[in-house]
């Protein structure tokens, strides 16, 4: 365990942003993160996971702490369920396949998300109808002055649409160190509301689907729509979808008949980011090596040495954008660094 002093971060976001960490040091173990936080007690820290949902605009001026804690093991389980836990540094994918080999459902809607366990739940990630809170059962966390342990519950976690406690009042107190999950071990609920999974499954004739099936159409639609950050830079989905009142949505729907949405509650609609991106005439638009992906509006990209700031430049203008045009306004999901 080294801390290395001026340390490049570009190998460590999937932007592939060049960046510097004043300091830098990787823990592999709860026992070294604990030491590295003791003994660096009084200095500013940033918490570094998969890398997978930021944007980094500058250097980081403090200790960057690469939490790569590793291991995966049942710790319960009955006749129907099994209780999972996973520690922070586990690549998400991997676990997820991890987890259908041993027939275990429930998260094999979020297939080929990028990024670690320990930061699925700040999130709160999901993809094609399934979100972490719904086989969520807990967390262990150490505060970032390494004083004290908690674990939050699904309550405490305060899950909402790509939000949670630890984007709110526990920003920058918790390190979330391992995850726990609760799976079906038979009787799965099978997920395949969403066309595209229903397509996918009709192309391969598949009409009983296994939780394995979902897994592979979801794998085929995102790579078919998204980018591999290792081949192009990118965050994934860099904006939320907008939850609108019903009543503008209405307003919008009169003007553009062809608008999609989904229905959120008897007064709220939500609207696809990137359908009202692609509509505003975005899609593959391109500012030097900053771009708006070709095949998904919602991903933004780095075609190679664009910086965090042309990014950032980038993904203002598409929100003014769709604003001028719809009265819609789209936050990022990202977080800016």
């Amino acid at each position: 365990m080294t801390i290395e002093t001026h340390f490049p971060l570009k190998k460590y976001n999937t932007f592939g942003i060049e960046a510097f960490a004043q300091k830098f040091v990787e823990v592999q173990t709860l026992e070294e993160l604990q030491t590295v936080l003791h003994q660096h007690v009084n200095e500013p820290k940033f918490i570094l996971g998969g890398g997978s949902n930021m944007l980094l605009t500058r250097n980081i001026e403090a200790l960057v702490i690469h939490v790569n804690l590793k291991g995966k093991k049942v710790i319960k389980e009955d006749d129907d369920h099994v209780w999972v836990e996973a520690m922070a540094g586990e690549n998400w994918h991997e676990f997820v396949l991890w987890t259908l080999e041993h027939n275990y459902g429930g998260l094999e809607n979020m297939s080929l998300i990028p990024g670690n366990v320990g930061t699925t739940p700040v999130q709160n990630i999901g993809a094609y109808g399934a979100e972490i809170k719904d086989t969520f059962v807990s967390c262990e966390t150490i505060t970032i002055d390494g004083q004290s342990k908690r674990t939050f519950d699904r309550e405490a976690c305060q899950f909402g649409y790509r939000e949670s406690v630890f984007k709110q009042e526990a920003k920058g107190i918790y390190i979330i160190t391992s995850v726990v999950f609760r799976l079906t071990k038979r009787n799965h609920s099978i997920n395949s509301n969403y066309g595209d999974i229903q397509a996918e499954l009709a192309k391969n004739n598949v009409v009983t689907p296994t939780i394995k099936d979902i897994s592979n159409a979801v794998i085929t639609i995102r790579q078919r729509k998204l980018p591999d950050p290792k081949e192009l830079g990118n965050s994934g989905s860099f904006f939320k979808n907008p939850v609108i009142p019903r009543t503008h949505f209405e307003t919008v729907q009169a003007q553009y008949p062809d608008i999609k949405y989904y229905d959120v509650s008897p007064t709220e609609v939500k609207v696809p980011a990137g359908w009202l991106i692609e509509q505003a005439g975005l899609k593959g638009y391109r500012e030097g090596d900053a771009g708006v992906h070709k095949n998904q509006a919602l991903v933004l990209v780095n075609y190679g040495n664009a910086t965090g700031q042309d990014i950032l430049k980038l993904s203002q203008k598409v929100q003014q954008t769709v604003w001028a045009k719809y009265g819609i306004a789209i936050e990022a999901e990202v977080n800016i660094i």
